[in-house]
Parts: structure tokens; C-alpha cells; sequence
């Protein structure tokens, strides 16, 4: 079994050690032998994820995710000991074993139900996960996106700040500037004359990422002041599924305080900049998500100025700073989907992402004016 896990996996040593215990912890945990493993998709540059596999027996199956502090990672995406870190090594799995997001449920809002935690011998963890059944946020409507805004308001109005050792603080201030990119290539005329650049990128977005450097500390300094809570942090369509008009969020491993609407302006880009929404629905997508939020936050009892959330929503386009000078450092590659699975047009993922960054320093713009008008 082990060596068809492997050969079915063709991964490197360290994505197949954890598996070794794979089959002694489906008996323990499902009842019966593993009779398939699937890997699955996921960002593995980041040091903190051993593996992430769909296990079958003959009549269940779990997601098993592995965490660990012994992975190699490239720069930016390196394992954390210090539980405050954005990228804590082990905050998933506390996030599981206390019950965090059971704070959400009522509102329609959950993560998958923990089926067991096993801390094994060579230290690291592996989370044993209800295998949700539910339709990826990847293929949504825009009214299902709406929904979620929508639960998103009833759960972060309704549950506020919360505060655990291990919850991630200043996580955009570290994230941005985890992302070690060549910004001076924002300056470099030859770089935007590449004819990928000049033919896909829309007039006018160089000086607004110039602007958008330039206003980077401004901008996370107001993210910082604004009203607080409890944060998933790594919103987007690949982390979010319709299970019977439930939204059930995956991968929690940034969850911590966050501003009132901060989650929502990372769902909305992200929804472009990988390619599962047109970057021309952008404006319908926003007003959506941005009104079902709102109501959600009024309808769980928040009673604060709506334009402190409109105004996170907008700075939060500060976490996107790094993205098109690591775009331009990286022109002659071929790029690929998330998780590095298949290539995808160049020129396309330009053109979308291009738009999705205009779109972007339009809200900068708005950020500047709101943060004027509330002084």
C-alpha cells in the first residue's frame, strides 16, 4: 500500500515521510484500512504544510493535513516557532483542538468537524478532518459569495475580538512584508517595455503601484486602527465550500485579529488574481459581498460607523503591494495554477491581473478619502 502511495504521489522524500503513519492512523481513526490516498492541492512553498491527502476506506473518508517545523522552505514562506507569527507552525491545530471557529457557527459560518489529533513521534502534527462534501467557492455564483459576506457580518459582529497565545498578531504588517521582491523594478523602464507587460498591464498602473509603495506604512497603519476581530485571514475561493448553505472554511492556520472587513478584502481580489472570477465582475462583486456584509454586522447587533468597514475593505489592498513586482521578476516563466499544478496563459493571467490591481488602487483611492473625511 505504502509503495503505491508513493508511486501514485511521484512526490519528493519529504512530502512522503509523514505518510508512513497514514495507515496505522486510519485504523485508529476511520476504523478500517486505508484503501486509497489522494494528495491534494495546496500551496506547498510554505514550510508550515507537510501534506494535505483525501484518505478513503471502503465506506468513509477523512482530509488528513500534516503540520511540521522540518520542511525546507523557500524565503517568505518559512515556519514560525514564535505563536504570534503569521505563520505559526502549529496555530491549525490549535485553532481545532480549542473549538475556535464554533464561535462562527450560528451564523452559518463553520470549518470542517475535527476528527482527531495526533501528535506523533517525530514531532509533527497531523489533523484528521471531516472530509466535507459541498461545492467549492472556485465554481460560485455571485449570490453565493453574497451569502458568505453575508454570514461573514452575522459571525464578526457577532463574536468580536478574540484573544488566545497563539492567535497570529499584525499579520498583514508581516505577511507584506515577508514578500521579498524587487520593487525597484516598479522604476525600471526596459522591464515595462516587455512586450507581456506593455500589451497586457492597463495604462496608468505603474504610477498606481508606485503610489501604493509609496503609501504602504500609511496604509497598514490605518488597517491597524481600525475596529478589531477575529480574522480567518486567508479568505478565497479555495478555502471556502457550500455544504447545504453552510459556508465551511478550510485552512485556518493565519486565523487572529484582523479589522472589520478585512476578511472580505482579501475574498474579493483573491477571487481574480487566481483566475476563478473575470476581473470585469470585480465592482459587481464587491458592492455584493461589501452590502451583505454590512448587514450581516448590523443584523448580529454592531453598531459602529459602516465607514470604518468600508475603509478596511479598501486599505486591505495593501496586501497585494508585492504581487506585480513579483510578477515582473519572473517574466520570461511560464506560470502556473495554484499549487503549481497546470500552466496557465501567460497573457491571460497578466490581463486579469493587471485589471484586478487597477481595481485595487482604486481602493487605495477610496481608503485615502475615507481616512480624510474621519480624520
Amino acid at each position: 500500500m505504502e509503495q503505491e502511495i508513493v508511486q501514485a504521489l511521484g512526490a519528493s522524500a519529504i512530502a512522503i515521510e509523514p505518510l508512513t503513519h497514514v495507515k496505522e492512523e486510519t485504523v485508529r481513526v476511520l476504523g478500517a484500512p486505508a484503501t486509497a490516498v489522494e494528495p491534494l492541492t495546496h500551496n506547498a512553498m510554505n514550510g508550515v504544510t507537510a501534506g494535505i491527502w483525501r484518505v478513503r476506506t471502503g465506506r468513509r473518508s477523512a482530509i488528513v493535513k500534516v503540520l511540521t517545523r522540518r520542511k525546507e522552505a523557500g524565503a517568505g514562506w518559512e515556519s514560525a516557532t514564535d505563536p504570534r507569527h503569521w505563520n505559526y507552525w502549529r496555530r491549525e491545530a490549535d485553532v481545532y483542538s480549542t473549538g475556535l471557529p464554533a464561535l462562527w457557527s450560528g451564523a452559518g459560518v463553520r470549518a470542517p468537524h475535527l476528527l482527531r489529533l495526533v501528535e506523533r513521534d517525530d514531532g509533527d502534527l497531523a489533523l484528521w478532518l471531516e472530509d466535507v462534501t459541498g461545492t467549492p467557492a472556485t465554481t460560485w455564483p455571485l449570490a453565493r459569495h453574497t451569502l458568505l459576506g453575508h454570514q461573514l457580518g452575522l459571525a464578526q459582529g457577532g463574536a468580536g475580538p478574540v484573544e488566545q497565545p497563539w492567535t497570529s498578531r499584525s499579520f498583514l504588517r508581516d505577511y507584506v512584508g515577508s514578500k521579498r521582491v524587487p520593487y525597484e523594478l516598479l522604476e525600471d523602464d526596459t522591464t515595462w517595455r516587455h512586450p507581456l507587460v506593455g500589451e497586457n498591464l492597463p495604462p496608468g498602473l505603474r504610477g498606481e503601484l508606485l503610489r501604493l509603495h509609496r503609501d504602504r506604512e500609511w496604509l497598514l497603519n490605518v488597517m491597524e486602527s481600525l475596529p478589531r476581530t477575529l480574522c480567518h485571514l486567508d479568505l478565497w475561493p479555495s478555502n471556502a465550500l457550500d455544504a447545504g448553505g453552510e459556508s465551511v472554511l478550510i485552512d485556518w492556520a493565519f486565523a487572529g485579529d484582523g479589522a472589520l472587513g478585512e476578511d472580505i478584502g482579501n475574498h474579493i481580489p483573491d477571487s481574480v488574481f487566481d483566475l476563478y472570477v473575470p476581473a470585469a465582475h470585480l465592482p459587481e462583486l464587491d458592492a455584493a459581498m461589501y452590502g451583505g456584509y454590512v448587514r450581516g454586522l448590523r443584523e448580529a447587533g454592531w453598531r459602529g460607523d459602516e465607514r470604518l468597514v468600508r475603509l478596511a475593505v479598501c486599505a486591505s489592498a495593501v496586501k497585494y503591494d508585492w504581487l506585480v513586482p513579483r510578477m515582473l521578476q519572473h517574466l520570461d516563466r511560464q506560470p502556473v495554477g495554484y499549487g503549481g499544478q497546470a500552466p496557465v496563459e501567460a497573457a491571460r493571467l497578466y490581463r486579469e491581473r493587471g485589471a484586478a490591481m487597477m481595481f485595487l488602487a482604486r481602493w487605495a483611492d477610496e481608503a485615502r478619502r475615507l481616512s480624510d473625511a474621519l480624520a
